[in-house]
């Protein structure tokens, strides 16, 4: 069985911590803008930019603990 709330934390932390330096590498380096045009897409008021990398950082923990704290939850239903 899986503990939903803290798979969720983990990968909202993950997820969230990856949005934030990947944007602010993007900013320095140029490295990954597609990958960053696509989040600005998916997420709304999202940009590379200082700015935009603590909204990342916001919306991928958001995302992150969302899809896999229902992850979890559907797969301890499944599994008992």
């Amino acid at each position: 069985m899986l503990d939903a709330k803290k798979f969720g934390l983990a990968a909202g932390i993950l997820w969230g911590a990856a949005m934030l330096v990947f944007t602010l590498i993007s900013i320095a380096t140029g490295y990954a803008d597609e990958f960053m045009s696509l989040m600005a897409n998916v997420y709304p008021g999202y940009t590379v930019s200082v700015e935009g990398s603590v909204i990342g950082l916001i919306y991928g923990f958001l995302d992150g603990f969302i899809g896999c704290y229902l992850f979890a939850a559907i797969y301890n239903k499944l599994h008992g």
